[in-house]
């Protein structure tokens, strides 16, 4: 089996970089196997949220699994309505006891929704007690991470952000690593109901690698040097969507897959989110 890949944050703190994404994976047996299914077959991250209102199950899917604390990597985040409400610390707390863990690998602010200024501080204070191992945003764009610098010495060691062939985000992505920041892709394949996977661009890459679509795109992600967290319940694909460590794609592939940007996103847009 070839070996995952991982990338060092600007902590030093080591992160694999495919993780298994359970984004609307529903509370229950649902969730648990998934976890348990991607642990038992290579994955060492798994990323939540509380807001996917699946901590639990994400934490029983990891007890299952049976792996010592160390050799697995957790997120989750720090959601809108706890941000506004000044509930960083309560917040995260509540987030480790439905987790049943001691500590989190990384924990992130989840959009910047009015207040986050303050739940940075919060997040830094998480961070000096050691209950997360590295601290980040999602959903913030360029400026928001100016006004961030401006007023903290604490670099995020991730902003998680909407990435994939047709919404590259490439700028963007650029920007963060001029900083030190390592951007994670959220709907890295193009999002649920986008029609990414069927490109015939896609295709023709993959046959000549004996690969999927999804497969070649996670790898166009890899190659990147983005952390990609594909979401899946599906035994079959949460494996097929792993096994993307045994091939390289030539730069031709690469800029044939990056010319599929179309500008347009999925999801919603981190300056203007009524949620």
């Amino acid at each position: 089996m070839a070996i995952q890949s991982t990338i060092t944050l600007n902590n030093g703190t080591v992160i694999p970089q495919v993780g298994l994404g359970v984004f609307q994976t529903p509370d229950g047996d649902t969730t648990v196997n998934a976890v348990q299914t991607a642990l038992e077959n290579g994955y060492r991250h798994i990323d939540t949220a509380m807001i996917y209102r699946n901590e639990a199950s994400v934490g029983e899917g990891i007890r299952r699994a049976g792996l010592p604390r160390g050799d697995f990597f957790v997120t989750t985040k720090l959601w809108n309505d706890d941000i506004r409400a000044h509930r960083g610390k309560d917040a995260f707390q509540e987030s480790l006891d439905r987790l049943g863990l001691d500590y989190v690998d990384l924990y992130l602010i989840h959009w910047p929704a009015d207040g986050w200024q303050q739940a940075w501080d919060d997040l830094q204070e998480i961070y000096a007690s050691g209950r997360a191992k590295a601290i980040g945003v999602s959903n913030f764009q360029k400026h928001h991470i100016d006004e961030l610098l401006a007023n903290s010495d604490v670099l995020p060691a991730v902003d998680q952000i909407e990435s994939s062939p047709q919404f590259t985000n490439h700028e963007l992505i650029g920007q963060l690593r001029s900083k030190g920041i390592v951007a994670e892709a959220w709907s890295p394949l193009g999002g649920t109901g986008g029609n990414l996977l069927g490109s015939p661009v896609l295709a023709e890459i993959g046959a000549k690698y004996g690969k999927s679509a999804a497969q070649v795109v996670i790898r166009w992600h890899i190659q990147r040097g983005v952390v990609v967290l594909p979401k899946s319940t599906h035994v079959e694909r949460i494996k097929q969507n792993f096994d993307v460590f045994d091939f390289n794609l030539t730069s031709e592939d690469m800029t044939a897959i990056t010319a599929l940007n179309t500008g347009k996103r999925n999801g919603a847009d981190p300056d203007n989110f009524d949620f």
